[in-house]
């Protein structure tokens, strides 16, 4: 088997993570994020997740650290991931179209003070777009996890830009952010950061 495929995807995953370290606005804009959504949990507010294709995982693998656990026992954390009520997504694609499968969603169960984390390495899928103006109507703090190119999420609140245009490495990025604001919620509520 040859590793040197193996190693040019570590060594280039690994590059785009030393990129990150050394972004301090993006090392703050993240803790910011943190902190928001801290802050949502302190006042009985919720997250809702939500992306398209690995972005849908992506939103429910965070959706479970938060309403189960992360790195420690602890109690569960309102949260949501608007991708796995096939029922719900299904009669909105077909009743009005796939472009509004999250905003009616937001419309049903958002509220104001909730936290609306949208996942997509475009930034530009239009369910996401559509998502933002209901979160406008309905007072809900909006955050983007997006790659490197100007989007058209980046009238989110609060835009991280992953310094990448390859999927898998926007991806592998997202999925980091996300742990890392998944620890520092759960240390900021239940520990000792």
């Amino acid at each position: 088997m040859n590793t040197d495929i193996i190693k040019t995807q570590i060594r280039l995953s690994a590059e785009n993570k030393m990129k990150m370290l050394a972004d301090d606005a993006l090392l703050e804009k993240v803790a910011s994020v943190a902190q928001i959504i801290t802050e949502a949990y302190r006042k009985g507010h919720k997250t809702l997740w939500a992306g398209n294709g690995g972005s849908a995982a992506d939103a429910q693998h965070m959706v479970g650290e938060l309403v189960n656990k992360f790195c420690m026992d602890r109690p569960g954390l309102p949260a949501m991931a608007l991708t796995v009520d096939s029922s719900v997504m299904t009669s909105i694609g077909n009743d009005f179209s796939f472009d509004e499968v999250f905003a009616r969603q937001i419309q049903a169960c958002a509220g104001e003070g909730d936290v609306f984390i949208g996942i997509s390495t475009s930034g530009n899928s239009r369910n996401l777009v559509k998502a933002l103006a209901e979160c406008r109507k309905k007072g809900v703090i909006t955050v983007a996890l997006v790659g490197e190119k100007q989007c058209l999420m980046d009238g989110y609140d609060f835009v991280v830009h992953i310094p990448s245009t390859e999927t898998p490495r926007i991806q592998e990025c997202q999925t980091l952010i996300g742990h890392i604001i998944c620890y520092i919620v759960e240390q900021n509520l239940f520990g000792k950061a």
